[in-house]
């Protein structure tokens, strides 16, 4: 799962490269929003920069994180890529609203109780798939999680799609490759934690 992610000016900076060959009138927009982003952690009901689709092609703009749950002030900030499709509450944006989330790195905790940074050694942000619905006060986005591949699997049993940079575009504007990409096995991802465990042999 995800629940806490960090941005930064990196993140802002890998977020222009994505932007170089979009529709100019969008381009300039989204470089405002751009321009929005500080060095942070985003948690969940907060807004974040988003990578969404408009008149076919690619902009960056601001939603919020989670959608309203069924029970008072409840959140739903993931959601499962394998049966995403399956979920009435997920469906329509899988299929029409997908987005993807800059991340610098994420944080996950183990079942004690401490944290770590996940994030791409080979790369200065990673990118995660999400999806979008419209509330009355604005859109609301969800990452999608996948089963952990072996660099999360000591810590926890899930962990965020991650796209590839040339899986960007493809996952927001093409429903095929989208639907291929939504089972694909994320890359290995580097991790540091603050308390590492000593073992005495």
């Amino acid at each position: 799962m995800c629940g806490r992610y960090y941005v930064n000016n990196e993140t802002a900076r890998e977020i222009e490269k994505v932007l170089q060959y979009v529709d100019e009138k969008l381009k300039q927009q989204s470089m405002i929003n751009v321009k929005k982003i500080a060095a942070k952690d985003i948690h969940p009901t907060e807004q974040a920069p988003v990578l969404a689709g408009k008149s076919g092609s690619v902009y960056c703009g601001w939603q919020r994180w989670g959608f309203p749950g069924f029970q008072g002030k409840q959140v739903i900030f993931n959601a499962r890529s394998e049966s995403a499709m399956q979920k009435a509450l997920f469906r329509d944006s899988i299929c029409h609203s997908r987005i993807v989330l800059p991340a610098a790195w994420f944080y996950e905790w183990n079942l004690k109780k401490e944290k770590n940074t996940f994030y791409r050694q080979d790369a200065s942000a990673l990118f995660m798939a999400g999806c979008c619905r419209q509330y009355e006060d604005g859109a609301h986005f969800v990452i999608l999680t996948t089963r952990a591949n072996a660099s999360m699997e000591p810590v926890h049993d899930r962990m965020p799609l991650i796209l590839e940079q040339n899986e960007i575009v493809p996952w927001i504007l093409n429903d095929q490759r989208a639907a291929g990409i939504l089972h694909k096995t994320p890359c290995l991802l580097k991790r540091k934690s603050e308390y590492e465990q000593l073992s005495l042999f």
